[in-house]
């Protein structure tokens, strides 16, 4: 993977690139936000690894540029604040994983991995065929589009994800586990609650307009869109 490591403390910085290198990824360093946004607009990264506490911009506010610019790329979260309340404003920013440091190498390659797998997710069906209807909500994954009524939806790629993921199972729960392999590509159980996270995103943009919740939460168990 070509990946981006945002972190201003040189000599973590040095020693988590070099760690990446030898499991073969190439590393760009960036010691703030603003290299960072310009390293991003400059080169196709396919993954990015980002300090929370960075000078001058944090990572937080790096996160919501890169997603309001509608950029898509797969974002771990790097952080020594472990706390929920920190973890979920992360990942509520954008981020798409979020972890404590120091973590060893090995598991942000396998996070990585998960989540550029996720981002290569396509609609087995093709064309304009592929749409999904249910109720008063279409989705049309290979265009990368969705509304509810006539209003279009402005979801960023992996809410659409995760939307297409509950329309095609529409009435039927999906557990947490599930939509963790489908939407994310994870083959493990994160340590914090990002499914639910995206869940709340999503709920707001659906109805943004004051219509009815879509989806249903069955407690303990996951989601489901009505049908």
């Amino acid at each position: 993977m070509n990946l981006l490591l945002v972190e201003d403390d040189d000599g973590y910085a040095a020693t988590l690139a070099e760690e990446l290198r030898a499991l073969d990824h190439a590393v760009t360093v960036a010691p703030d936000g603003m290299t960072a946004l310009q390293a991003i607009d400059r080169e196709p990264f396919d993954a990015a690894i980002l300090d929370r506490m960075l000078p001058h911009m944090d990572g937080t506010a790096i996160l919501r540029r890169l997603r309001e610019s509608g950029k898509t790329l797969p974002v771990v979260m790097l952080s020594a604040l472990g706390r929920s309340a920190e973890k979920v404003e992360g990942l509520e920013a954008g981020a798409d994983d979020y972890v404590v440091k120091p973590t060893p190498a090995a598991e942000l390659e396998a996070r990585l991995k998960a989540l550029v797998r996720g981002r290569q997710w396509t609609s087995t069906g093709g064309g304009s065929g592929d749409t999904i209807c249910v109720g008063d909500i279409t989705v049309s994954p290979t265009r990368f589009r969705a509304w509810r009524g006539e209003r279009p939806l402005d979801l960023v790629k992996l809410e659409l994800q995760l939307l297409a993921e509950l329309a095609r199972n529409a009435g039927t729960v999906l557990t947490r586990a599930m939509l963790i392999e489908r939407v994310w590509g994870y083959d493990f159980e994160p340590t914090t609650n990002i499914v639910d996270v995206q869940i709340r995103a999503l709920r707001r943009k659906l109805m943004a307009d004051g219509e009815d919740d879509p989806i249903v939460t069955v407690r303990g168990v996951g989601y489901m869109l009505r049908d």
